[in-house]
């Protein structure tokens, strides 16, 4: 970046910045990103290629300042960027160079497409946490994404019932429904066969509806046993209003590494155990294409207000399923951190389609 010396606007007459301002300010972001100290003018001058004189660096940050791309937090200290000047810097200085491929056969290795869903959800948690030593989280399929393969019904004594529902081929989830009258096995087997053939392959909460339609229109015709069975059919697909989609998290203990201070922590960690609003943003996620990053205050949700949320939408069967992503601080590395979010999310879709 050797150009001439001049105390000249580093702002162009439509109001953007010249070449030599992003210049001086990437050089800023970078120093900035890598020990989070204000960056003082005569130290961004003494680096290599830089070839103007700290007065000169001076009135360009004075400049960017202006335009709120940087700011002090001391009178006496240097230059920080503000979440502004890094979603500046992210879209429009940023050079995110694509992964290796010895990286991702790594992650290849580790999202294994032999696993159950919920095995590769909770695997590409950790490793995405542990790669980036940062807060992950990732949303699980919505109920109408999961397709029912196979049910059973145990009888373990006269008022329980354990349900075996098999899910997406490899996917087990059991629970047990307690009765108000006792059924006998035989009439559980007959609902079980009923059920395995009328209603496998389809998702989970439009076999609830399948059942207790077919036992209004065929209600003449079915004996009160079988209307009872089939009652209990539909109350094992029953899910809390809570329940409908759950949140993956890795690595909370690292918010303790970033966070300004420790209400900001105990903000975050009540945040992420209550999951509404963190599903809320991440489901805004679920739309966007690609990568997509907020920056501080662009959540919309305070406890993220010095935070910085990267996400990748990921998909079951070839259809958009759920966000996986990782909370950080504004100054994380994002040349690092967006190309592995992605590759992650990539590579949990692949095995998804291919497991299920």
């Amino acid at each position: 970046m050797s150009q001439k010396d001049s105390s000249g606007s580093s702002i162009t007459n439509d109001g953007d910045v010249d070449f030599r301002a992003q210049q001086l300010f990437k050089l800023l972001v970078e120093q900035y990103i890598a020990d989070g100290n204000p960056v003082a003018s005569k130290a961004l001058a003494t680096l290599p290629g830089v070839g103007v004189s700290s007065a000169t660096v001076r009135n360009v940050m004075g400049d960017l300042e202006a335009l709120g791309l940087v700011s002090s937090p001391h009178t006496s200290a240097g230059k920080i960027p503000t979440q502004l000047g890094l979603r500046f810097f992210v879209d429009s200085l940023l050079s995110v160079e694509p992964w290796g491929s010895d990286k991702v056969r790594e992650i290849e290795a580790e999202l294994n497409p032999d696993l159950a869903p919920s095995e590769l959800i909770n695997a590409a948690s950790q490793m995405l946490s542990r790669f980036t030593q940062m807060t992950c989280l990732v949303t699980t399929p919505m109920r109408n994404q999961v397709s029912l393969r196979h049910i059973e019904f145990l009888r373990l004594d006269e008022s329980r019932v354990l349900v075996i529902m098999v899910m997406n081929d490899r996917e087990v989830q059991n629970r047990v429904i307690h009765l108000e009258e006792e059924i006998a096995e035989t009439e559980l087997n007959q609902v079980a066969n009923l059920v395995n053939r009328e209603f496998a392959g389809r998702p989970l909460m439009q076999v609830r509806e399948d059942i207790l339609t077919s036992m209004q229109v065929d209600k003449d015709e079915m004996g009160q046993r079988m209307q009872q069975a089939l009652d209990l059919a539909s109350k094992a697909f029953e899910t809390p209003a809570e329940a409908e989609q759950e949140l993956v998290v890795s690595g909370e203990q690292r918010l303790l590494d970033f966070a300004a201070d420790t209400d900001t922590v105990r903000l975050l960690f009540d945040a992420i155990s209550k999951k509404g609003q963190v599903l809320n943003i991440l489901d805004r996620c679920l739309r966007g294409q690609g990568v997509q990053l907020f920056i501080g205050q662009e959540s919309g949700y305070q406890p993220l207000g010095e935070m910085s949320l990267v996400t990748a939408s990921y998909q079951l069967n070839g259809e958009l399923a759920g966000v996986l992503g990782v909370i950080g601080p504004t100054r994380m590395d994002y040349k690092d951190v967006i190309p592995v979010v992605d590759v992650t999310a990539r590579v949990l879709s692949a095995a998804m389609r291919y497991g299920n």
